[in-house]
């Protein structure tokens, strides 16, 4: 690609390249940093190949990116039939079947979106009285906030069950989201996948539980656990991973460290992301600094399963101090105040 301003049909991959330049180096850094590995060597093979970009060319493009962000918009707001509407109105009938035509075949709009608008009190009242499993599949697909606050006004007696219920959800068929959403047909617009939908699982289960008040999240776990142990452990795991420790105040940090074996830190260490270890680092003594540093240095290479193992330790201490009141972790939407 020598150049840009030829007449022909650009591929999509040669456009986001053009999108991309044209944004400038920051922007465009932001939006790579979300894609993945294979889509970023991709675009950037493309990006190398651009020599130059006329101003035409760099207009279309933009403009482009600017109705088919105008029409996801209107998707996301109201459902295909509400977009092509008012794209039929801003745009011409031929251009918004263009817009919605190209959107239909990449953009999935989640089932239950109507949701994420309404406010969580609304929702509950909606499905307050429906079967755990299906309150379980609605929740699934809320933010995690929504479903942490719906989760805390259900009652006691199925707080475990729908939990439950999540954490065990595998693939459910459109059809039955379907079902789903026509009973609650007067709240949303039907909205369905063409494939089996990967829903619930550990991760939204942790999600929801991070974002609920403590008393509700223990009180689910420890029923939960009477009944499944090995999954109340498996999502307690994954709630407060080792990178999460720069959430500590600095107090509390300190409190951990003192809990911790000089060996495992330097193995816990290994390969962090800067902000971590320097955050670990700002915590403790220079003496003990430059213990842990040289410490690291002289170790060398290590295997992955040992540095993970060695942060699970630590993250396993940080979570008893924790239950036992002698460190304070901010979640959800808490405030850690003086």
């Amino acid at each position: 690609m020598s150049g840009m301003a030829e007449n022909r049909t650009r591929t999509a991959r040669e456009k986001a390249a053009i999108l991309l330049i044209s944004m400038g180096r920051d922007y465009s850094s932001k939006v790579l940093q979300q894609m993945s590995e294979e889509e970023i060597e991709q675009l950037t093979v493309e990006i190398a190949n651009v020599r130059r970009i006329d101003n035409q060319t760099k207009s279309e493009v933009l403009r482009e990116f600017g109705e088919a962000c105008l029409a996801q918009n209107y998707i996301l707001e109201g459902g295909i039939e509400y977009a092509r509407d008012i794209l039929n109105h801003a745009v011409g009938q031929q251009k918004a079947c263009e817009l919605i035509g190209k959107l239909s075949t990449s953009l999935q709009v989640r089932p239950f979106d109507f949701a994420r608008r309404l406010d969580s009190t609304q929702i509950l009242n909606i499905i307050k009285n429906e079967q755990t499993q299906t309150i379980a599949l609605i929740l699934s697909y809320l933010a995690a906030h929504q479903s942490a606050e719906i989760l805390s006004a259900l009652p006691h007696a199925i707080q475990t069950e729908v939990v439950s219920k999540i954490a065990h959800m595998g693939k459910t068929s459109p059809e039955h989201i379907r079902e789903i959403e026509k009973i609650l047909e007067k709240k949303l617009t039907s909205l369905g996948f063409n494939d089996l939908t990967h829903v619930g699982g550990i991760e939204t289960t942790v999600n929801i539980l991070n974002s609920i008040d403590r008393s509700t999240e223990k009180f689910i776990l420890e029923s939960l656990e009477s009944r499944d142990e090995a999954l109340v452990e498996e999502i307690r795991s994954k709630m407060f991973l080792f990178e999460d420790i720069v959430k500590l105040d600095k107090l509390s940090i300190q409190r951990v460290l003192k809990e911790v074996n000089n060996d495992e830190l330097v193995l816990a260490l290994k390969g962090v992301k800067p902000q971590v270890s320097e955050y670990i680092f700002e915590n403790m003594s220079k003496r003990l600094q430059e213990m842990i540093k040289d410490e690291m240095s002289i170790k060398g290479p290590v295997k992955l399963r040992d540095v993970e193992e060695a942060q699970q330790k630590i993250v396993m201490a940080i979570r008893r101090l924790d239950e036992a009141g002698e460190i304070i972790m901010a979640r959800g939407k808490e405030e850690l105040i003086d």
